[in-house]
């Protein structure tokens, strides 16, 4: 387990109470029978800070322990997000760690599947509108006059343009929404935007058909999602239409005033990662 196992014990924390009926009516679901409840979580910006350089962003330093704590309990933990499996393996911590047996990494959108219990990733051939792209992305940017303070982010089955270092990143942002939209068109793709982020990826893959897929495939009864950019919306909307089919959701948002839409929809509101980590511990304590 290395550095997991000299971690100090987490301070225990009270179990929150969801602002709404559906909330609190998922919270006590999950209580109730927590081996048929599955705990959704993003990776950046949920389990891990959002930084400047994505390659640099790593799990709160008690994310893990969370997770280990409370894997066992529950029928699964899946962390769902765009980012190639491997990528948040390796960032988050989650390698050869006990008690993770029942952790899945939900990668690429839901496209790549790691398993803790195997260590194997499942993953499909990948979409070749996603190469073509990747030979015309610098020179488009160039030629859109967007180079300055943009960059971008390779993700194997998915390109990501990140405007967090321009000058007015939300200018930047705005600015590019379009014509990346048409570019990914033309090359069968769609794209995703995220915290000053845009991702050009194939269609028909999103958190919440990742989530969908998964909750239904393990035969879940209730189900936790926590999220922080708008990529998570289609995950909330996946929550939302499991409820509409008897499965209770709670919607938690890891704090960011960057996206209101998110927080809004949200059964409960932590603070950032901390808050996450703090959650997931005290949701094991109340679970024993």
């Amino acid at each position: 387990m290395g550095s997991h196992d000299t971690h100090p014990p987490h301070p225990a924390r009270p179990l929150p109470t969801p602002t709404t009926p559906a909330g609190r009516e998922a919270l006590d679901a999950i209580l109730a029978r927590p081996e048929r409840s599955v705990i959704g979580l993003d990776f950046d910006g949920t389990l891990a800070p959002i930084v400047a350089d994505p390659e640099q962003a790593r799990a709160h330093p008690d994310a893990v322990p969370a997770l280990a704590a409370l894997a066992p309990r529950v029928a699964a933990v899946a962390v769902v997000t765009g980012r190639p499996p491997a990528v948040a393996v390796r960032n988050g911590g989650f390698e050869a760690v006990p008690g993770l047996d029942h952790l899945v990494v939900l990668g690429h959108y839901g496209a790549e599947r790691w398993e803790a219990g195997t260590g194997a990733v499942i993953a499909p051939p990948p979409h070749p509108g996603v190469a073509a792209v990747r030979a015309e992305l610098p020179g488009f940017l160039d030629a859109i006059g967007a180079w300055r303070g943009t960059w971008i982010e390779e993700k194997g089955r998915a390109l990501a343009v990140h405007t967090r270092r321009a000058e007015d990143p939300g200018a930047a942002f705005e600015a590019l929404r379009a014509p990346l939209a048409e570019l990914a068109a033309r090359h069968g793709l769609i794209v995703e935007p995220g915290r000053m982020v845009l991702e050009l990826r194939p269609p028909g893959m999103d958190k919440g058909v990742a989530l969908t897929e998964y909750v239904r495939e393990i035969g879940a009864e209730s189900v936790l999602y926590a999220g922080d950019d708008l990529g998570d919306l289609p995950a909330f909307a996946a929550v939302d239409k499991l409820r509409s089919e008897g499965v209770p959701g709670l919607l938690v948002c890891s704090g960011s005033d960057e996206v209101a839409a998110l927080r809004e929809r949200s059964d409960l509101v932590v603070d950032g990662p901390e808050g996450v980590v703090d959650l997931l511990h005290a949701l094991s304590a109340r679970l024993g």
